[in-house]
């Protein structure tokens, strides 16, 4: 993997965590067991500290950073999906940062939250515990039911199960010229879609929660 020290202080990387050669971690990062950091992440602890703690998962092209003497932090089973980019922000357990959302400094997603897919939460917000954040800037839309804490679950459980399968089968191999008679696909558990039943049409257009 493509790690860096910077002032004498490298990253940490538990044994049990995946991170992809392609990703880039500098300075004061600690990735926690479990972790998984995907394809051209980059985690940039250069001025202030970033954690991964037990079972986060940082998708292909996150990008993760701080102001001066300021830390990020993704608490147990926090879930960062593609593109997201983390500045100065904490993301509480078990919440989810949507693709390519933004989540500025000082800002504090709650536990088991969703933030969807292209919000912008600006600097300092502090959004409470299950909540749906959507927009930009983001609005709380209403309060997640346990259905759907659940379903975000199953989605960080399938990346324990990818960590896991990268750190027994990934290896590097020169690609086959042609597709054989019986290739083989991927056999995996179902997983329920997030956007299945988000009624986000049923939501207060104020961002109130109903």
């Amino acid at each position: 993997m493509n790690c860096y020290a910077i002032d004498g202080i490298g990253p940490v990387v538990d044994p049990t965590a995946y991170v992809h050669p392609s990703a880039v971690l500098i300075g004061d990062v600690i990735v926690g067991p479990g972790c998984y950091v995907g394809p051209c992440a980059c985690l940039r602890g250069d001025f202030g500290r970033i954690e991964l703690h037990r079972g986060a998962n940082v998708q292909d092209t996150c990008v993760v950073h701080s102001f001066p003497n300021q830390d990020v932090i993704v608490e147990e089973n926090g879930h960062i999906g593609h593109g997201a980019v983390l500045h100065g922000c904490v993301v509480r357990r078990d919440a989810l940062v949507g693709m390519n959302a933004v989540v500025m400094d000082g800002a504090e997603v709650g536990p088991e939250s969703i933030v969807a897919a292209c919000a912008f939460v600006p600097a300092g917000r502090k959004l409470p515990a299950r909540a749906l954040v959507v927009g930009a800037p983001a609005k709380v839309m209403r309060t997640l039911d346990d259905d759907e804490v659940a379903r975000k679950r199953e989605g960080t459980a399938a990346y324990h199960r990818l960590t896991e399968r990268c750190l027994t089968s990934l290896c590097v191999v020169a690609p086959q010229t042609h597709v054989g008679p019986d290739r083989k696909r991927l056999v995996l558990s179902e997983l329920r879609s997030l956007t299945q039943g988000f009624a986000l049409n049923d939501c207060q257009p104020d961002g109130v929660l109903p």
